[in-house]
């Protein structure tokens, strides 16, 4: 209840700012206002009445209110979607808010829309601030981690002989997504060989060649995951060289356990989430779930997650007894 609340005077807040700020500073606009600015530069090349402005933007703060609202809702138990819920719920009010402000002060006092001019540092320090906001606002309600619930199951108990030695090896593969690498992959050849030709026109090659190798790296990095656990590590690696990769220490590390999860409960495909409670959502389906001693989450769409879990509790027992 008391997030509801928060969450509906947070609505009131911002709409309320919305539509007082330009309300006091009527008189001082131009009629009508700069609303929008292209990419060549500073000066407008879209503009819209005082009233429409508001309208549009009080609408689409509705709008995305309760998108982020019902989600938040929809997320009791699974702290993830509800850090990724709050986190977009605060940042885009203040994205609202810091368009807003922009807009009104470059047409502030402005004699036509025309020579309102926006500034270089307007756009970042809106999305920087955000980014932070929203950021902050998630850690800040990570809460306490989830318990594994209805859809998670706790690992079978694994024991290790003295002296024996274990690795437990694992690979997720997203075909979407290998299926547009290669398809990047293709284009970059025949991109290549037509550039070398000389059958494409002047700076065409160079533009679409960059865009296909940029595709083909960020698919090849992304389409796939390898979990490996040794006896001191659990190490995933990316792409199909396992490379970038990352190392996460046995001494980190609480508990695993397995647990059934999808993107919608984590607000989608790829690395979701925030430092502390993220998860790398290749495919719906089974995830190991590794939980940190400091209280976050790390969760991996991979296949075979009962037995790495089992396999890491086993080798964290065995330090712990030692």
């Amino acid at each position: 209840m008391r997030a509801r609340v928060v969450a509906v005077a947070w609505w009131l807040i911002v709409a309320g700012a919305l539509a007082l700020a330009p309300s006091m500073l009527r008189d001082r606009l131009p009629d009508p206002l700069a609303t929008h600015w292209g990419t060549s530069g500073a000066v407008p090349d879209g503009s819209s009445s005082l009233t429409g402005h508001v309208l549009a933007t009080e609408v689409l703060w509705a709008v995305l209110w309760l998108v982020f609202f019902v989600l938040g809702l929809r997320a009791q138990g699974r702290r993830a979607q509800r850090m990724t819920c709050w986190g977009c719920l605060v940042g885009l009010g203040v994205l609202l808010l810091g368009t807003t402000a922009s807009t009104l002060a470059v047409n502030l006092d402005a004699s036509s829309w025309r020579e309102a001019l926006l500034p270089g540092w307007h756009i970042p320090a809106v999305l920087a601030a955000m980014a932070a906001t929203g950021a902050l606002t998630a850690y800040a309600v990570r809460g306490a981690p989830d318990q594994p619930s209805a859809g998670s199951q706790a690992p079978p108990v694994f024991r290790l002989r003295p002296g024996q030695r274990a690795v437990w090896v694992s690979r997720v593969v997203n075909r979407w997504l290998a299926a547009i690498a290669f398809a990047a992959l293709a284009a970059t050849a025949v991109l290549a060989v037509l550039a070398l030709s000389g059958l494409l026109p002047s700076g065409v090659p160079a533009a679409a060649l960059s865009a296909s190798v940029i595709v083909l790296v960020a698919g090849l990095a992304t389409a796939s995951a390898t979990v490996m656990v040794g006896d001191d590590a659990v190490t995933i690696g990316f792409g199909p060289l396992g490379r970038p990769r990352r190392r996460i220490p046995l001494s980190r590390i609480d508990a695993a356990w397995r647990e059934e999860r999808v993107p919608g409960d984590v607000g989608g495909w790829g690395f979701r989430g925030v430092p502390g409670s993220a998860t790398i959502m290749l495919r719906g389906g089974e995830c190991l779930v590794l939980g940190y001693r400091t209280g976050g989450q790390l969760a991996i769409s991979v296949d075979d997650a009962e037995r790495g879990a089992s396999l890491i509790n086993a080798l964290i027992a065995e330090r712990v007894q030692s």
